[in-house]
């Protein structure tokens, strides 16, 4: 299939997905993923659109009020130049290219222009430190690298002969990123490109090993994210705005191809402290009509006055980690919009979720997204039911879906076996479909040989006034082998008292079945990936370490307490 063929595929496919945008039963049974056997979505989607879609693609509002506007033939052009500029100090097809930049303009421009070039980005966040940007560089085999000049001198420590080349102040050994507007805006391409050719590699977070590099192709990002532009409820003309940091994957998800593909305005507020009134106003400005940001933003964000800001927006979305129904009620009753959950991975696009028009269940991620057939497989025996390892069914195979962890065949084996693409999160189902996330399989773990899901605990905790994060995990015991513990932060104002400690373990107590309460909490800040998950598995070893070879109750940290501390929580 030609270019311009696969170009009509997709186009298709979209356009099938806009006209049943609130009919998920319709759209799951008439969607099929666009064939693209040769696809570049930079000049196959993107440049065809700039020609004849006047308005903006990328708008950056910066934290001091200035901003920054690109319209998607600006877009094309200048991305263009950079390939042309690129071509000519020797990136190639092929190549790997690590590319660390911040919300700016120059981001965009380089990702559109390094796909064109069929050479293949390396995401990477500007908080990686030399030792991490030697792992990319070298795991990656990077041949060039693309960072603010700022940012050069991590490089340092950084060994190999790729090509540097710097955005901003000139810098000694760079090449100047600004010499690339001198160049032609004229860009022919060297060869096809093929849908399956890879087009991005992402290092994964890192949340309980090494980090993985996943590998996507032009096909399995650019239209794989045709879930995701359905899920978030797109439409052309929307001014979409993410919370998300660059270097990961859903600052791509939902700031690059979802809203590209919807011909959606991209929006962008650059803030270096999080504020949620500055937030809210900028969305105010701008008019904002669909919005997507993790748990963490949406609960800092129901502490302020919602009802003070009038908003236009119609869609309203959630992703990273699931989301708690306290916050979504919240949200509800002072915006009147249901933030809708949603779920995927790296490895995929979004796979599970609320879509539009759809009745929301409290707790529940959603149903499969068009194109994804998900079956809940048992980990020990395999067998598929209602609840299990959230898995892909690989004999239709969803178009998201990563070729497979680069350089690590059985890794890739493993996670692909028996049929089915597992995920290595557990989940239920209920007898309409909606799919409830459990927890990680690492996660989940058993006390007096009930299994217990951190996640529904952390839900309880959360809704308390004094608690702003928390994070449960199994602690050993004698008797029951673990029970749940509970690491709590804390919302500024509210002190690591007993009397908190107390409060809190009798309010999950009153609200959980007395096989999940609650029974040690420690007031503690959370060990976080540099993407902000939470590292449960850093949290269950320090566990494991405290209580090896002690006796009960001689190995409590400071600012831990305990059920039996409190005798009146024996009387409740």
């Amino acid at each position: 299939m030609s270019a311009a063929r696969s170009a009509e595929s997709f186009r298709a496919a979209r356009d099938l997905l806009f006209e049943r945008r609130d009919q998920w039963e319709a759209a799951s049974q008439a969607f099929h993923w666009p064939e693209l056997d040769e696809f570049n979505w930079a000049l196959d989607w993107f440049d065809p659109l700039a020609r004849r879609v006047d308005r903006t693609a990328l708008w950056i509002v910066e934290e001091d009020g200035t901003e920054a506007r690109s319209s998607f033939a600006d877009m094309s052009a200048r991305s263009s130049q950079l390939a042309n500029w690129l071509a000519g100090h020797g990136v190639a097809r092929g190549d790997r290219v690590v590319v660390m930049l911040g919300n700016q303009m120059e981001l965009w421009e380089t990702i559109l222009a390094v796909m064109k070039l069929g050479a293949v980005v390396i995401p990477a966040t500007t908080l990686l430190g030399p030792a991490e940007l030697a792992d990319r560089v070298g795991r990656g085999a990077a041949r060039h690298v693309i960072t603010r000049a700022a940012d050069t001198a991590k490089f340092a420590e950084v060994p190999g002969s790729y090509t540097r080349v710097a955005v901003g102040e000139p810098v000694d050994g760079w090449l100047a990123y600004d010499e690339a507007a001198g160049a032609s805006a004229d860009f022919v391409p060297d060869g096809v490109t093929g849908g399956a050719d890879p087009m991005l590699l992402y290092f994964t977070s890192g949340t309980t090993a090494q980090p993985k590099l996943v590998e996507h192709t032009h096909a399995s990002y650019p239209a794989g994210h045709l879930s995701t532009m359905y899920w978030i409820g797109l439409q052309p003309g929307d001014v979409h705005l993410n919370i998300s940091s660059p270097g990961w994957a859903k600052h791509a998800w939902s700031s690059i191809f979802a809203p590209w593909d919807a011909e959606a305005t991209v929006l962008v507020f650059n803030y270096e402290r999080f504020d949620a009134a500055k937030l809210l106003d900028t969305m105010a400005r701008t008019q904002v009509t669909t919005f997507c940001a993790p748990p963490t933003v949406w609960r800092m964000l129901v502490l302020a006055d919602l009802g003070a800001w009038k908003l236009p927006l119609r869609e309203v979305v959630s992703a990273g980690e699931p989301l708690n129904p306290e916050v979504i009620d919240q949200v509800r009753d002072r915006w009147g919009l249901t933030v809708r959950d949603g779920y995927g991975q790296t490895e995929t696009t979004a796979q599970i979720g609320n879509s539009p028009g759809q009745p929301v269940k409290p707790g529940s991620m959603g149903r499969p997204l068009p194109g994804y057939t998900v079956a809940l497989v048992d980990p020990v025996s395999g067998a598929v039911g209602d609840e299990g390892e959230i898995s892909l069914d690989l004999s239709r195979r969803p178009l998201g879906l990563m070729t497979g962890y680069r350089d690590d065949e059985a890794l890739t084996a493993q996670v692909m076996r028996d049929g089915y693409y597992h995920t290595g999160d557990v989940a239920s189902r209920d007898a309409e479909g909606y799919i409830t996330y459990v927890g990680r399989i690492d996660d989940v773990f058993k006390a007096s040989d009930y299994r217990i899901s951190p996640f529904e605990l952390e839900s309880v905790l959360i809704e308390h006034q004094a608690v702003a994060e928390a994070a449960v995990v199994p602690s050993p015991d004698p008797v029951r082998l673990a029970v749940p513990k509970a690491y709590v932060v804390l919302v500024p104002g509210h002190q690591p008292t007993p009397e908190t400690a107390e409060s809190v373990l009798a309010y999950v107590r009153d609200r959980v079945a007395p096989y999940k309460r609650i029974r040690r909490l420690e007031f503690a800040e959370l060990p976080k990936t540099i993407s902000g998950k939470i590292r449960r598995v850093e949290l269950r070893r320090r566990e494991e370490e405290r209580h090896a070879g002690t006796d009960a109750g001689a190995s409590r940290a400071d600012g831990e307490y305990w059920e039996e501390d409190f005798p009146e929580l024996k009387r409740r």
